[in-house]
């Protein structure tokens, strides 16, 4: 079999792994973050570590490309957006040694960066947040005095800010509070948004999960987000499986108006004011839930897998809840949603018997399984270590912890 090259190995690479690896691809993982716990997996074959792609652009595109000619022309996975950013950009010169499953810079762009996203779902029409994107300081003087709040201070490219900050965006109360935002941002060189805030808890936030291909969707899966970490604007940390027909045609209209192709993962949140599905971002790469659509039959990095290397497209579409939409199968990321259910955030917003009924449920754990267990325990491990390094380096300069 033509081997697979996934590039970064966390949460999404993980999932990437196993669902290649259980059918039987010789996986190569590449990684530049020793944090990771994808690489241990059974389902690696061959573990590289590279150069940040985004530090050392140059460096990890050579070590790709010297590795080609180790191992053979195979599928080019990114699996974060870091990675994704850099094949997207040199794709032309990638796809000489490699198959390249990402999109071209041209399209990769209006999803990226969420100011073009904004900008192309005003201009087709689909309702989104009402985004402003000032130029300087003066620009948020200006819109700042008069904007309805509480409203957020969000990145165009999101990926970069949470990397920084460990938030993918900040909600601001006040005036004072989105100036204090803006700053630290521009502090940091980032472009950032004014956004309208969208009222809502949690499973107000929705999936469109989609494999397109000639401005057609080939396969569709959506779910529903039943808690967020943190709460509200985190990332997801439990995720169930649920036909959503609402979304599906806006989710295909912003696609195809994007030029979209390959797999894609497109969030909503439905608005409590008014009940509409309001668009939030489009992520072009597969996202932390995959395990998800997997556990419930669409295995969609296979289908991209036969695709692109194979040549052969699904034979029809299928349900958008699974092959049996009538079950609820949960996702579930056990670090995540056991540490905000006991941290002071969690805490009192669901008694004992909501927290463990998901996983009641049929389930998927993001990291654990009996099947692969070396990923789990190595993340285990690097929490421990980070937990004692945090508190010896509070020890020892009272300084704050992240």
């Amino acid at each position: 079999m033509i081997p697979a090259f996934i590039l970064s190995s966390h949460t999404i690479g993980l999932g990437v792994i196993r669902a290649l690896g259980s059918k039987n691809v010789p996986v190569k993982v590449f990684y530049y973050d020793k944090r990771d716990m994808g690489y241990v997996s059974r389902y690696a074959e061959e573990r590289i570590f590279t150069p940040h792609p985004e530090t050392d652009e140059e460096g990890f595109i050579g070590l790709l490309i010297d590795h080609s000619r180790r191992f053979g022309r195979g599928l080019l996975v990114p699996a974060d957006d870091s990675t994704l950013l850099v094949v997207s950009r040199h794709k032309e010169l990638l796809q000489r040694h490699f198959i390249v499953a990402s999109t071209g810079w041209d399209v990769t762009e209006k999803f990226i960066n969420k100011k073009y996203t904004y900008a192309l779902a005003e201009r087709i029409g689909v309702p989104s947040p009402k985004t402003i994107v000032p130029s300087c300081l003066m620009d948020v003087k200006e819109y700042g005095r008069d904007i309805e709040y509480p409203c957020v201070v969000k990145p165009c490219i999101s990926h970069r800010f949470y990397s920084l900050f460990g938030e993918k965006l900040v909600r601001v109360e006040n005036f004072g509070e989105m100036l204090s935002a803006y700053k630290l941002a521009e502090e940091a060189g980032l472009e950032v948004m004014l956004q309208e805030y969208i009222p809502g808890d949690d499973p107000h936030s929705v999936n469109y999960n989609s494999y397109f291909w000639n401005g057609e969707p080939l396969v569709e899966f959506t779910a529903n987000k039943l808690r967020q970490s943190p709460a509200g604007f985190g990332v997801p940390s439990v995720v169930v499986n649920r036909d959503i027909p609402e979304i599906v045609g806006t989710g295909r209209k912003v696609l195809k108006a994007m030029g979209f192709y390959g797999y894609s993962c497109t969030e909503f949140k439905k608005d409590a004011r008014d009940g509409v599905y309001k668009l939030m971002e489009v992520n072009g790469r597969y996202n932390r839930s995959i395990l998800l659509s997997l556990k419930c039959g669409i295995n969609f990095p296979w289908i991209q897998y036969r695709h692109l290397v194979r040549n052969e497209l699904p034979a029809g579409p299928l349900g958008t809840g699974g092959k049996d939409a009538t079950e609820e199968v949960c996702w579930i990321d056990e670090f995540r949603d056991v540490f905000q259910g006991l941290g002071s955030s969690g805490i009192g917003r669901r008694s004992p018997a909501q927290f463990v009924k998901p996983y009641l449920k049929p389930h998927v754990f993001a990291t654990f399984s009996r099947k692969d267990i070396k990923p789990f325990v190595k993340r285990c491990a690097d929490m421990v270590r980070m937990g004692i390094h945090r508190l010896a380096h509070g020890a020892r300069g009272g300084g704050r912890q992240r």
